[in-house]
């Protein structure tokens, strides 16, 4: 196993992911930390947002949804790390508009692919929640994006989002979970493109990228589902 002090620089493996999400769920049950899959939208949200979060503002977030302190005592720079890296990893494909695959578990063959991504955009609303400067930007080029994302909430979840709900409505569902991996991906890099402009980049140019998997065709879940909290 991989150690959290391992190069910032080096993507998460496999080890590290199992490492990360037995100390998220050993964090003080006083807490009600992200779990594996909403840590990894919920950092997507943050890295989106116009102007950069700093660390210790978006890190208290996934130690407890609510953003209470942790208690004394409670060993946290492990966590810190792991996250550390994940969000340079993803930073970095998000600035290139390059794949990355999203942290989602595939629970069985005939789960609802909305269902199966939902806790990586609860995470991800989740950062729009307590970083809402993204949902402020007026520009009609966030809409499709945000919708195919939103689209696994339930409609009355969406109550106080019109716009959103009216685009959801002509949204077909994804054919599969891959499809809608590869969604959350292609939605996030379009956001990005509005949100965290390259230079010479168009906002009107971006409904032409349809990021691929290397060596796929789309998106491919990880396989075995996170433990769970408790």
């Amino acid at each position: 196993m991989s150690s959290p002090s391992a190069d910032p620089r080096l993507p998460l493996t496999d080890a590290d992911m199992a490492e990360l999400e037995r100390r998220l769920d050993e964090l003080p049950a006083t807490l009600e930390p992200l779990d594996l899959g909403m840590s990894d939208g919920y950092l997507v949200g943050v890295l989106l947002q116009p102007q950069p979060v700093a660390e210790a503002d978006w890190l208290r977030y996934v130690f407890d949804t609510d953003g209470r302190p942790v208690p004394p005592g409670v060993a946290t720079e492990p966590i810190a790390a792991l996250l550390r890296r994940r969000h340079a990893e993803l930073n970095r494909a998000i600035h290139h508009r390059q794949w990355f695959d999203p942290w989602v578990f595939e629970l069985d063959d005939e789960a609802d692919p909305l269902e199966t991504v939902l806790p990586w955009v609860a995470g991800f609303a989740t950062a729009l929640t307590h970083f809402p400067a993204l949902t402020r930007i007026d520009s009609p080029e966030l809409l499709e994006p945000l919708a195919v994302l939103y689209r696994s909430f339930d409609p009355e979840d969406l109550e106080d989002a019109d716009d959103l709900l009216a685009l959801v409505d002509e949204l077909e569902p994804p054919a599969d979970l891959a499809d809608a991996v590869e969604a959350l991906v292609s939605s996030s890099l379009l956001i990005a493109d509005v949100s965290r402009p390259q230079q010479g980049q168009s906002a009107s140019r971006a409904g032409a990228r349809t990021p691929r998997r290397p060596g796929g065709s789309g998106g491919k879940p990880r396989s075995g589902p996170p433990r769970g909290r408790r």
